[in-house]
This record gives C-alpha cells, sequence and structure tokens, in this order.
C-alpha cells in the first residue's frame, strides 16, 4: 500500500504520518508545502502521477480564519480549487481521498451536536471555503472520506500560531496574574493522536465512502477547557470568565460547533476517547 499525506509537518498530518508509519506496511510519502502546492493543478499532476498512491490524505489547508477575510482567493484557491484538483488525481489514479474539514461549516443555531446531514451554513470565507471544497470533492471524487475535525491541539506546533491552546493556557498562567477565556463559546477539544488513530481504523476497516465527524467525545467551554488544562497540569492560575464581547473579533464564528460522530458509530468504528483523557494523554506526553 502506498500513502501520500500532505501537510506531513504539520500539527495533524504529523501525527498522522507517524501513526500510519508505524502501523501500516507500505510506502508513506510525507509531502509538506515546500513539495506540493495543491492551488496549482501541475504541481498535483507532478507530484502524484510520480509516486502513485493508493491512498491521498490531505490535511492542508489555509485555515488562519481572519487572514482567510483579507486574502478570499487564496482562502478558495487552497480550501476549495486545490481541493478539486486532488480529487480529480485521485480519479486518474483511482485512489482514495481522504480530506479534513471543519466544524465551522455549521452556524451554530442549533445549540446541540451536528451530526453529518445537518444542513451547513458557514459564516466567513474559511468556512465557505472549506464547506466549497468539500462539496468539489462530492462533485469529482468516486472514492472519498471527508473528515470534519474541531478544537485541535498536538505535541507538534501549527503552522499558523506556533502553538496550541493547551500551550497557550500553560505560558500565559506564568506570565500573567490574571487570565480570562470565553464561556459563551462551546467545541469539542481533540488531540491530533486520536485523529490520526481513527484514520487507522478508517483505512483498514474501509467503511462506506461518506462525510464523517471525527471529534473527541463531550463538549465544554473554552473556559471549562481552560479550567481542566489547569486542574490536569496541577497549575495554580488565576482564570476568570470573559464577559461576552470581550474579545471583540470582525470574523463571525459558531457559538456552538460540537459535533457528534454518528456515522463512525453507525459502522461501529468510533474510537475516540472523551475530551478530558485525550487532554490527559496529551498532558502526559509533555511529562505533565
Amino acid at each position: 500500500m502506498k500513502i501520500a499525506i500532505i501537510g506531513s509537518n504539520g500539527q495533524l498530518g504529523s501525527d498522522i504520518y507517524e501513526e500510519l508509519r508505524e502501523n501500516i506496511t507500505g510506502e508513506i510519502t510525507a509531502l509538506t508545502h515546500t513539495d506540493i502546492d495543491v492551488s496549482d493543478m501541475d504541481s498535483v499532476y507532478s507530484v502524484f502521477n510520480d509516486i502513485k498512491p493508493d491512498i491521498i490524505i490531505n490535511t492542508a489547508a489555509f485555515h488562519n480564519v481572519p487572514q482567510c477575510e483579507k486574502e478570499a482567493g487564496k482562502a478558495y484557491a487552497v480550501n476549495s480549487s486545490g481541493v478539486e484538483n486532488l480529487a480529480k488525481i485521485s480519479n486518474q489514479l483511482k485512489a482514495e481521498l481522504i480530506h479534513f474539514s471543519t466544524d465551522y461549516v455549521f452556524d451554530g443555531e442549533k445549540n446541540s451536536p451536528y451530526i453529518e446531514t445537518d444542513k451547513p451554513n458557514p459564516l466567513n470565507i474559511y468556512a465557505k471555503s472549506k464547506l466549497e471544497g468539500e462539496n468539489k470533492i462530492r462533485e469529482t471524487a468516486d472514492k472519498y472520506y471527508i473528515l470534519r475535525v474541531a478544537g485541535l491541539y498536538g505535541k507538534y506546533p501549527s503552522r499558523v500560531k506556533g502553538y496550541n491552546f493547551v500551550e497557550l493556557m500553560l505560558r500565559l498562567a506564568k506570565e500573567r496574574d490574571e487570565i480570562r477565556v470565553v464561556d459563551d463559546e462551546r467545541t469539542t477539544p481533540t488531540y491530533t493522536k486520536e485523529i490520526a488513530k481513527q484514520i487507522l481504523k478508517i483505512i483498514k476497516s474501509k467503511p462506506p465512502f461518506d462525510i464523517y465527524h471525527a471529534t473527541a467525545e463531550g463538549e465544554c467551554s473554552w473556559y471549562e477547557f481552560a479550567k481542566t488544562i489547569f486542574e490536569f497540569a496541577g497549575v495554580n492560575a488565576n482564570l476568570k470568565k470573559a464577559v461576552p464581547g470581550e474579545f471583540a473579533t470582525e470574523v463571525n464564528r459558531p457559538k456552538y460547533s460540537v459535533l457528534e460522530n454518528h456515522n463512525l458509530k453507525k459502522e461501529g468504528i468510533n474510537t475516540f476517547k472523551h475530551w478530558k483523557a485525550g487532554l490527559k494523554e496529551y498532558l502526559s506526553s509533555l511529562n505533565i
């Protein structure tokens, strides 16, 4: 089996590469943004006609949400047109395409966990471009898995920020006398290693080609997440709830973006643990 991972040096791609390298017999090719430009069809054809993978895993995205508002053309080029290019090459090679989308395709008005058949209603350019990418795959690719994820954190640094929310909270606990975190936005923090394990399960079990929600179990606000981080890490931090609107932003985001792994559970292949268990495992990996 030949597998190519796009974005293999990112927060999610790094964990997927490690998990598959340890548990899959075959050739795992790690591709970074310097190896391939998904928005350039010539680059896509050149790379994949050389590798000829059986499975293409795409973790690449333009996911700096505020920057997407300023550079909408780039957002759509990477998150939509680039994804369509991958769908086309996967068809040509008769390969499976595993692509990652986002909880942000929903508007948050449901106020209960979203399942895969709920109607998306993205609120910002990032989310709109990601949903358009989903639609390009569904229209074009013969064999695909679209995984919607949320609240990611992992041991490898994010290429956008260079840190994750857990690291940020632990750092702020050392730097500030008071930390304020929003309590009116709910999600499911998900350890990227857990997603990597789920990808391995999908590859081995071959469920129907479809959209799958892939997040940890349970839900919390960002304040509750921060409170649990400090509790598990044994850190005495002065954590306060931010008042609604305290951290004003020009970008609309869903207040509630919790996903239910309905399709994974229907197929009997959901491997995710509760988000608190994932957090404990992550902190343990940092020797905390």
